[in-house]
């Protein structure tokens, strides 16, 4: 045995003359050139044995050919592909990839079947109503046109909720159809029913001959006012959503109600809030001293404390003076006693044919414990679009029926206020399930935050009269010079006090109009009622035949 060290020889010299032994010394047998000098003769002999096989006779050996490659693979390996790839065989994945995949491609396939679901039944629809739009119109006539009515979902920002619902799934269907519509929303609580209200007071004076319709200063062919009416009664009203209808009945009863006479709301808010003393300056003492200077002895101006003086007799006024001193008097009482007459017209007792109604139900999730149920509506797009639909497809069919009011008191409408004249509106509080209570479930999703609604207003209200005696000091004693103004208020200029007084007219304003509203569609507040909307309003409902199909359907599956 021959000991070859691992280390160059060097080290291992080194290693034994320091009479060291290396454990990883490993043992080498000698080569044994012979067999290999047999080999080389025997494969100059037998060619056939190079490869290393028996030279035996009969005993060679040849490779196994490999079977022949497919097309594909045959021109993909000149395409730089590793051969491995093409001959690897697909294998189970593992567990994960199996969770992973069941999960992912049991949500995408529920995604599409429910959009591919939701535009199937929009379509059903859509060729259903889509013959209307090729029949002939007259050039002079107009398309049937709806009015659609939506106010503020409470506690949302975006107040345009319910017109994004309309557009998205009852729009097509009226598209189709060729149906016109126009659509009318409330950026705040309240807006709506002012509108409305407003409105029907227009058409009153304008009936009553206060106001006169507006020229045609085109002198072009044009509706008349009689037509225009027949085509809003050909039409409808959609109202979407509950808030919505409780603003639009509040507005309706307003409108029919209320005198004709106009009001300027702003004029008047502004007189009240100049008499409670907010801009008043302080009173400063009698008893300040006050060094005058050297005024020549001449005696102080002092407010006089007497009555005002009389007017002078006639004999001592002058003769182009005398006849508007004698005619003011007159002037006066006269414009005092004035009155505007639309003030006189009392409300009418019946009120003319309205549009039907198409009440569209429309509830607006909104808070953390309202996630799960998003998701699941998400995926259920098509309930929305159906409902939708059907609603389109039930105003475009036009068949009605009465709106359901509460039950009538002994049958008839008494008014101790009015007993001996015409009746007005009166409210009813009402348990039965009427049209009233159109989508009355929506109510409890209203946003928690708003059962402190009024307190919050209340509590912006005190923190804003706080801070404005500062600020109205400040601007009096720039405006009048008293003192310098700061780098800050050179930058910032704060406001005027006319400025001070239009943003409290402002705010004060939107405080109250809020309040209001909120008065209107909160929970706690049914929905307005009057004696005289019945046996005039009308509800737009499911054709028959709509029915029977979904009787068919049921009764087959």
């Amino acid at each position: 045995m021959v000991r070859v060290p691992a280390y160059p020889i060097w080290i291992c010299k080194g290693l034994k003359r320091a009479n060291m032994t290396r454990p990883d010394v490993r043992e080498v047998k000698p080569v044994d050139y012979g067999e290999h000098v047999q080999q080389l003769r025997r494969c100059a002999n037998d060619p056939l044995s190079i490869s290393g096989m028996s030279t035996a006779a009969g005993d060679s050996k040849f490779p196994t050919p490999k079977p022949p490659q497919s097309g594909i693979k045959t021109v993909l390996q000149y395409t730089g592909i590793p051969p491995s790839w093409l001959d690897k065989r697909p294998s189970l994945p593992s567990r994960n990839w199996l969770i992973f995949l069941s999960v992912t491609s049991t949500v995408l396939g529920y995604y599409c079947y429910d959009r591919t679901e939701s535009k199937r039944i929009r379509q059903v629809y859509v060729d259903r109503v889509k013959h209307l739009a090729d029949a002939p119109l007259h050039s002079l006539a107009c398309p049937r046109k709806v009015t659609v009515y939506g106010s503020k979902w409470p506690d949302d920002e975006d107040h345009d909720r319910c017109m994004k619902y309309f557009r998205k799934y009852v729009k097509p269907i009226f598209v189709a159809a060729a149906v016109d519509y126009e659509m009318v929303s409330g950026r705040r609580h309240g807006d709506l029913a002012n509108r409305i209200a407003e409105d029907i007071k227009a058409r009153r004076r304008l009936d009553a001959g206060i106001d006169q319709s507006p020229p045609n200063p085109m002198n072009l062919p044009t509706l008349s006012l009689e037509q225009l009416r027949r085509q809003e009664l050909e039409g409808g009203i959609v109202i979407v959503g509950r808030p919505s209808f409780k603003e639009y009945m509040t507005g309706l009863k307003r409108g029919w109600t209320e005198s004709l006479e106009k009001v300027d709301k702003e004029e008047m808010l502004a007189m009240e809030l100049g008499s409670d003393g907010r801009f008043d300056e302080p009173s400063e003492p009698d008893t300040v001293p006050v060094d005058l200077g050297d005024i020549d002895d001449e005696p102080i101006p002092t407010v006089s404390k007497l009555a005002p003086s009389k007017s002078l007799s006639p004999a001592f006024t002058a003769p182009h003076l005398r006849a508007e001193q004698s005619h003011s008097p007159a002037s006066s009482s006269s414009s005092d006693r004035k009155v505007d007459p639309a003030s006189m017209i009392p409300p009418p007792t019946s009120i003319p044919p309205h549009p039907p109604f198409l009440l569209v139900a429309y509830l607006n999730r909104i808070g953390m414990t309202q996630i799960p149920i998003m998701i699941w509506d998400f995926f259920n797009e098509r309930e929305r679009v159906r409902a939708g639909a059907e609603a389109a497809y039930a105003l475009i069919q036009n068949e009605t029926r009465p709106f359901q009011g509460p039950p009538a008191p002994n049958g008839k409408f008494v008014d101790s206020e009015f007993a001996d004249g015409p009746s007005p509106a009166q409210p009813y509080q009402f348990e039965s399930d009427t049209d009233l209570d159109f989508d009355k479930a929506a109510e409890p999703y209203f946003g928690k935050s708003l059962t402190d609604f009024v307190s919050s207003i209340e509590k912006a209200r005190t923190s804003y009269y706080k801070e404005l005696p500062a600020r109205l000091e400040t601007a009096r004693a720039l405006a009048r010079r008293i003192r310098e103004p700061t780098k800050d208020e050179v930058k910032f200029p704060p406001l005027t006090e006319v400025e001070l007084r239009a943003e409290r007219l402002k705010k004060e304003l939107r405080w109250r109009n809020d309040v209001a509203g909120w008065d209107v569609i909160k929970p706690e507040t049914e929905v307005a009622w009057d004696e005289r909307f019945r046996d005039v309003l009308k509800v737009f409902i499911k054709p028959t035949s709509l029915e029977e199909e979904r009787e068919v359907k049921s009764d087959s599956s």
